[in-house]
């Protein structure tokens, strides 16, 4: 390994130098007949430098907020991205099937290429040929669910690549097939696991990302590009924001097994793993995601060895 190899290993895993801002835009009541209003709440991080940038969309995980991935989504952005995250549901009574999920998350993307660009800064231009679609927790469902092909989206807007973070499978709708390389995808797909998601918090509750439903089965079924990522010593909601407001945050704290180091080192680390997949499969330049699978020790949490399989 050269000596210039860690550097740049290192340089995706920090904040970059791109500036950006946040803006919460609330869907409108009147979303059904005026098309310029998004079908969904949208929580935007944005470039505020002229330039085009590629698109990442991450759905959220069961019942959390969109708002809850600030610090991560920042994270990607400085590195010069656009990330759009919708409010999918919010939990009441009852949980609505995964179904409706998907249904809604295709009305975001349909919205996306003519709704998203008035939104964000003068000369600040969302480059939709390099789309990327990402999916925490539940939110896997609705995102590998759509580039399945499970509901219909906008034959304008294709996607060029797939992210879970710590994916699990639902009790109903499950994807999984429990096949090797079963996926119906042509596109570069990317699994960032958990070591402690499997654990439980306490022995009167469930793991959060049980073994037989999450990381592994999910990388096991795609096809070729793809990675497999763990993050060893954290847990399933450990990629969110330190301390996630109001009485949903104050659960998600207490749902699931959490490592015992900073969320920070987490975020870092998933972040910079996003980083360089986008950078090497929407921008063509692998150099960061070679390095990492080369020298897992160099993220900032501590990382299993990677798989990863070329094309």
């Amino acid at each position: 390994m050269s000596s210039a190899q860690p550097a740049l290993t290192t340089s995706v895993f920090n904040l970059a130098n791109c500036p950006f801002k946040c803006i919460t835009e609330e869907a409108s009541l009147s979303s059904c007949f005026d098309s310029s209003a998004p079908p969904k709440p949208l929580f935007i991080v944005t470039p505020t430098v002229a330039g085009t940038y590629p698109v990442i969309l991450l759905h959220h995980g069961c019942c959390l907020r969109n708002y809850f991935y600030k610090e991560l989504l920042q994270h990607i952005v400085s590195h010069g991205f656009i990330a759009v995250a919708p409010q999918l549901l919010l939990c009441g009574v009852f949980l609505p099937p995964g179904s409706v999920e998907v249904e809604w998350g295709a009305k975001v993307i349909n919205w996306l290429p003519k709704g998203l660009q008035p939104l964000l800064p003068e000369n600040v231009v969302a480059d939709f040929t390099k789309f990327a679609l990402s999916g925490h927790s539940r939110g896997r469902n609705t995102a590998f669910a759509i580039a399945l092909g499970r509901a219909k989206t906008s034959l304008s807007l294709k996607i060029s690549v797939l992210i879970g973070i710590d994916p699990v499978a639902g009790a109903t709708r499950n994807i999984l097939t429990y096949s090797p390389q079963s996926f119906d995808l042509s596109i570069p797909v990317t699994v960032i696991g958990t070591g402690l998601g499997p654990e439980s918090k306490n022995p009167c509750m469930p793991p959060c990302a049980p073994d037989g439903a999450n990381h592994k089965e999910f990388f096991y079924e795609c096809k070729p590009p793809c990675a497999h990522f763990v993050v060893k010593d954290y847990g399933h909601m450990d990629m969110l924001d330190d301390d996630p407001q109001g009485m949903v945050g104050a659960v998600s704290g207490c749902m699931c097994k959490n490592g015992t180091g900073p969320r920070e080192l987490m975020r870092k680390t998933v972040g910079g793993i996003v980083v360089a997949f986008l950078n090497a499969y929407l921008n063509g330049d692998d150099r960061y995601l070679v390095a990492i699978v080369g020298d897992p020790d160099s993220s900032p949490a501590k990382l299993e060895p990677v798989e990863f399989i070329r094309a």
